[in-house]
C-alpha cells in the first residue's frame, strides 16, 4: 500500500486511509501480497487527470485507474522473467499483484461534502472506498450495478469506518 497526500488545501490523515483501504482490500478477498496507490491530489493536479483521462472538465472528487490485463481477474503481476542492477530474479508466485491507483481530490471532497456525506471526513472515507471497489472492477454503470456498489460501500463503511452523518446514496445532486 503506498498513500501519498500530494496537496496543501486540506488536511489527510495518509495513516488513516491507508489502513481502510487495506480493509477494503482485505474484505473484498484480495490477500497476500498487492500493491495498491492512494494518492491525494490538488485541484488543478485532478483537473489535469480528469480532462486528460476521461475528457472531463474540472477537478472531480475521485478517479480510480485499475491496471487491466486479460490474464489476471484482478489487477496484473509485475513481470518476474527480468532482472536488473536493484534486484535478482523473482519467483512468480513471489510477485505482489499490481491493483492499480486512487486518486482523490481534498478540496472537491471538501466542497462536496455538507450536500453527500456530511462531513469532510466521511466523504474521504466514502471517496477511499468507491475508489478502491473501482480498482477492483466495480462500476456503476447500470441501475444495478448501482444498487451492488453503494450495498457493498455502505457495508465497508459501516464496518471500518462507522455510520456516515448522511446517507450520500439518497442525498438531492448538488
Amino acid at each position: 500500500m503506498f498513500v501519498a497526500d500530494e496537496q496543501d488545501d486540506h488536511p489527510v490523515d495518509v495513516t488513516r486511509w491507508s489502513r481502510l483501504a487495506e480493509q477494503v482490500l482485505g474484505a473484498m478477498g484480495v490477500g497476500g501480497e498487492a500493491e495498491l496507490s492512494v494518492l491525494f491530489v490538488a485541484s488543478d493536479v485532478m483537473a489535469g487527470l480528469n480532462e486528460r483521462f476521461l475528457d472531463g472538465s474540472g477537478p472531480t472528487d475521485v478517479l480510480s485507474f485499475p491496471i487491466d490485463d486479460d490474464v489476471v481477474e484482478l489487477g496484473r503481476w509485475p513481470d518476474p522473467t527480468t532482472t536488473g542492477p536493484d534486484r535478482s530474479s523473482v519467483e512468480p508466485a513471489e510477485a505482489p499483484l499490481l491493483l492499480g491507483d486512487v486518486v482523490i481530490c481534498p478540496a472537491v471532497a471538501a466542497a462536496n461534502a455538507p450536500g453527500h456525506a456530511g462531513t469532510y471526513d466521511d466523504e474521504l472515507a466514502l471517496l477511499v472506498v468507491h475508489g478502491v471497489l473501482h480498482v477492483l472492477g466495480m462500476d456503476h454503470a447500470d441501475t444495478a450495478e448501482v444498487a451492488a456498489m453503494q450495498r457493498r460501500e455502505r457495508e465497508l463503511l459501516d464496518r471500518f469506518h462507522g455510520p456516515l452523518a448522511r446517507d450520500p446514496w439518497t442525498a438531492p445532486p448538488s
